[in-house]
């Protein structure tokens, strides 16, 4: 956990800078609903007292952990994004999005929250298992070619496609 402090309402707040997904620019602030900026660093490098960017350090704690990879094409660019433990959604990057993990991109067919993916510890204590499940979106999600209906769960496996809209991702552990 980190402290961070608001640029623009000053509020304290804790962050679990490890459910911060990889490549997004900042956050919301709870208080105030304006974003605090944020960039990820050399963790040698310092940080500038004088900028409002709040900066985070690149965490290992979450290694071995499956990885969304979205696939480039006329409408998205490519962009790789690290899964962490636990309730994940998924969705297009909008100002009102509430999704964890937002895809920059130009197709509007893929919701804001467009999926769902659950990542568990295996009681085993060997890896992760993943269950990707359809957020109850316009356009519906594709699992390797086939819908998912509302309520269905399905468990992902290394080099699995999703299809969300027309914008592709593959999964990989």
């Amino acid at each position: 956990m980190i402290s961070v402090k608001c640029p623009h309402c000053q509020v304290g707040l804790k962050v679990d800078e490890n459910k911060i997904p990889k490549g997004i620019a900042s956050f919301k602030c709870p208080r105030c609903k304006r974003d605090i900026p944020l960039s990820y660093v050399d963790p040698k490098a310092g940080q500038d007292p004088e900028s409002d960017t709040v900066v985070i350090t690149p965490q290992t704690q979450n290694a071995g952990l499956g990885r969304l990879t979205v696939l480039g094409d006329s409408d998205t660019t490519p962009q790789e994004y690290k899964l962490s433990e636990g309730m994940i959604t998924v969705g297009r990057e909008a100002k009102v999005s509430k999704a964890n993990i937002c895809i920059r991109t130009e197709d509007k067919t893929m919701s804001r929250s467009h999926i769902r993916i659950n990542v568990k510890k295996n009681p085993k204590g060997n890896g992760y298992f993943y269950h990707l499940s359809d957020n109850n979106s316009k356009n519906h999600t594709l699992y390797n070619g086939k819908c998912i209906e509302s309520g269905d769960v399905v468990v992902l496996k290394d080099n699995d496609e999703i299809i969300m809209g027309r914008t592709v991702v593959r999964f990989n552990e």
